[in-house]
């Protein structure tokens, strides 16, 4: 039988949530009310939700029942264990410090390992790690490939891999003793949602022992990054998923993870590591900004739904028709001509706003203006991934990043195929009519974080 163009969802639909559409003039008044910043959107708002992945998921039967399973108990819950146990077979670690999302872990390893003036290399920035990590202090230092800052190289199949160039020449210009760890996403958000292939993994492992430094890795999308490595890398094709994963986690030496994404739930995280010394000072911090070492933030019944959601994205069903959902949309609007970020990554479509809005600089906001036009054309939000995110530097100026995006994320087991198709002919038309739209101007700005709450007007 030939492959489908559109691969069938492997699940059956058994609860619905209504949508609703309000009329184009609403939508105009509703952007404008809200600073222009889909961020700011109520939900009762918007037709198809393409902000985030985070936490949008659809739970399976198997998660739902788990949530009558909550034991609710401030300490030692029955669910907590279930949860360290399952990271701790997947993921190979010895130590699990469970937190209310990814961020909580960001934090409580920023804090523990990281000293003023210390220098945390990285492959991409993402928004709250480098948060996190220059709240403690450090410098985050960007040693991804060079490819990855060009949206048009859909040759280089494993962009999201560290230049262990840059690494080395970081650590022969600062000393190893400045460098706390190499934090590694796997996939990329920042750069498109690329992976790394295990080679990199390796050889990033290796590099770092040799000078004594940690590898710390952002797990979040760590499933879709095993996906294209079976698909990619040769030498994978026959390896399962969760084989895969257990042999990427084995390159590191802690990880820091939003459940929120591969967990397939709608809120939880962890810390993972091998050290006890750090595992005993994350347990003490995370009473004070998080909850006990037992739950961390999260309810017993969110620990068992997480718990099972880790083990269902193991499965290589699930895996390939959400990575491969991704994938017919960003085909789709690759045959409509509309500029995207290539090869098409594993949790969103990038649009390359700077590419499709030319005639704005990139001062004057293209991505928030095309997410905002998107959502006025059709009830479609989705989110900037450019200027505005990147946010300013010690001194106040803005960092100017090479890539600059707007970000269509697809949720876990929740489109089908038609809301796909809808949302490429509204990306088509508002390309069609690209002239129209003009860049923004700050209103408010704030200090930090600033692209979640920051308010615009149309210049």
């Amino acid at each position: 039988m030939k492959v489908p163009k559109y691969i069938p969802e492997p699940y059956k639909i058994k609860m619905v949530e209504p949508l609703k559409m309000i009329s184009r003039e609403e939508r105009a008044e509703k952007i404008r009310e809200a600073g222009y910043n889909t961020f700011l959107l109520k939900s009762r708002d918007v037709y198809i939700d393409l902000l985030t992945d985070s936490g949008t998921n659809a739970m399976s039967q198997y998660q739902w029942a788990g949530l009558m399973l909550g034991d609710e108990a401030y300490a030692g819950s029955e669910n907590w264990l279930h949860l360290e146990e399952t990271v701790r077979e997947l993921f190979g670690f010895k130590y699990v410090v469970p937190t209310h999302q990814g961020r909580g872990a960001e934090n409580l390893i920023s804090k523990i390992l990281i000293k003023p003036g210390m220098y945390v290399p990285g492959n991409m920035y993402f928004t709250t790690t480098r948060a996190h990590q220059e709240l403690a202090g450090g410098t985050f230092v960007d040693v991804i490939r060079d490819e990855a800052h060009d949206p048009t190289r859909e040759d280089v199949l494993f962009k999201g891999d560290v230049d262990l160039q840059k690494y080395e020449d970081l650590i022969k210009k600062v000393g190893p003793e400045k460098i706390p760890y190499i934090s590694v996403a796997v996939t990329v958000n920042m750069a498109g949602g690329q992976p790394v292939s295990m080679k990199n993994l390796r050889d990033v492992y290796n590099l770092s022992k040799k000078h004594g430094i940690r590898v710390i890795f952002d797990a979040t999308r760590c499933v879709e990054n095993a996906y294209f490595i079976k698909t990619r890398e040769p030498g994978y094709e026959d390896k399962t998923i969760a084989e895969i994963v257990k042999e990427m986690f084995s390159y590191a030496d802690g990880c820091t993870m939003s459940g929120k994404k591969d967990g397939i739930v709608n809120m939880g995280g962890f810390l993972a590591v091998n050290e006890e010394d750090i595992y005993l000072q994350a347990t003490s911090l995370v009473v004070v900004y998080e909850g006990m070492p037992s739950y961390g933030g999260m309810t017993g019944r969110d620990m068992e739904a997480f718990a099972i959601g880790l083990r269902e994205a193991m499965d290589y069903s699930y895996i390939r028709h959400r990575v491969e959902q991704v994938g017919y949309l960003g085909q789709l609007l690759i045959d409509a001509g509309v500029p995207i970020v290539r090869p098409v990554g594993g949790h969103a479509v990038f649009l390359d706003a700077k590419a499709f809005l030319p005639h704005i600089t990139q001062d004057k906001f293209p991505a928030q203006a095309l997410a905002a036009a998107i959502y006025e054309d059709s009830g479609v939000r989705s989110m900037e991934r450019g200027i505005i995110s990147a946010g300013r530097d010690k001194d106040g100026n803005d960092y100017y990043p090479a890539l600059e995006l707007v970000r269509l994320t697809i949720p876990r087991r929740v489109y089908t195929s038609a809301h796909l198709d809808y949302v490429a002919e509204s990306v088509k038309e508002v390309y069609d009519k690209r002239d129209q739209i003009t860049g923004l101007k700050w209103v408010y700005e704030p200090p930090v974080l600033r692209f979640f709450t920051g308010r615009f007007e149309r210049i």
